[in-house]
């Protein structure tokens, strides 16, 4: 849906990489958040100030809204919708990518700033850690005017993004869908996305915009930034006593879930072998929402996430694979 007039978005039927499971719960889940251009350069060790470092360097589609809708559509979410803006650069392209990787997109062409990028220096050392520089262009532009409240038809759930909330149309964007999506009693989450513009923006701030929240996923960075709190059990159990349920991603520790102001379970996390962790969270929010939509309690849901989020990170960049592999 473009307010401003004119769709690149399109709904095409296609087999997903894990298919719904038969008799249980089902529905639309609605992404709304930002559709990214990631350039990935994977250089080992430190960056050689005033010379030249030698690197892979690809272009990607990221984005850490859309990566969330890819990875629930690949872990079996047969309803998978996205609201982001994007410039005329590049939109062919995103409307290509997340059609093939099963998703519904409705993005708005802005006609003003070009499609967010992101520079994704990865360390290919053995943490595989990654630093951003974030241009955010036309998804810091998403605003009240590209909504309507019928992007909530058949909608079950609403997740969103955090980085609506660091500019001002982003966050009187949040206040909208959140306020139809309660009157509509559909659960909304919300993954704070960057401790860095959390910072910024201010956690009273932060916390007085998730007023409403359903389910918070931070990671264990945004979760001691968000608490004041060192230890993150401690965070997710404080966090848990604002939002219903908190699940904090803590990487190669798994996962904690809380819920009425304790910490319930801890999640192990999956095997794995990292060379890009690019994304990582997204293939966990993607895949837990996912399992959500599916029936599953929370703390299985933890456990589908933590398994994406080790599938993530064997791979360069933040979108699953294809659904044909």
């Amino acid at each position: 849906m473009n307010a401003r007039g004119g769709s690149l978005s399109r709904e095409v039927r296609r087999e997903r990489a894990v298919p719904p499971r038969p008799g249980v719960p089902g529905g639309g889940l609605l992404v709304v958040g930002d559709v990214v251009t990631d350039v990935v350069a994977r250089h080992r060790g430190p960056l050689a100030a005033g010379t030249d470092t030698a690197a892979a360097v690809r272009t990607l589609p990221g984005g850490a809204g859309a990566n969330v809708a890819c990875w629930a559509a690949y872990r079996g979410c047969a309803d998978i919708r996205l609201l982001g803006r994007v410039g005329a650069d590049s939109a062919a392209w995103h409307e290509r990518e997340l059609t093939a990787a099963g998703v519904r997109p409705r993005l708005v062409i802005d006609p003003k700033a070009p499609t967010a990028t992101v520079i994704c220096l990865v360390d290919t050392a053995a943490s595989a850690e990654r630093t951003f520089l974030t241009d955010s262009g036309a998804s810091l532009r998403l605003g009240p005017g590209d909504w309507s409240d019928a992007l909530l038809d058949g909608v079950r759930r609403l997740h969103l993004s955090g980085y609506l909330f660091f500019s001002g149309s982003g966050r009187a964007l949040v206040a909208v869908a959140v306020a139809a999506a309660r009157a509509r009693g559909v659960p909304v989450s919300v993954d704070p996305a960057s401790a860095g513009f959390l910072a910024l923006l201010g956690v009273d701030r932060f916390l007085e915009l998730v007023e409403g929240v359903d389910v918070l996923l931070p990671n264990r960075a945004e979760a001691c930034l968000l608490t004041g709190l060192p230890d993150p059990v401690d965070a997710a159990a404080k966090l848990s006593r604002h939002v219903p349920l908190v699940v904090t991603k803590q990487g190669a520790d798994g996962a904690l879930v809380a819920h009425s102001g304790a910490v319930r379970s801890r999640v192990p996390a999956a095997p794995a072998d990292p060379l890009d962790t690019t994304g990582a969270g997204d293939a966990f929010t993607g895949a837990f929402l996912a399992a959500l939509l599916a029936g599953a309690e929370a703390e299985q849901a933890a456990a589908e996430g933590c398994g994406a989020g080790a599938l993530a990170v064997g791979r360069v960049g933040g979108r699953p694979p294809s659904p044909s592999l």
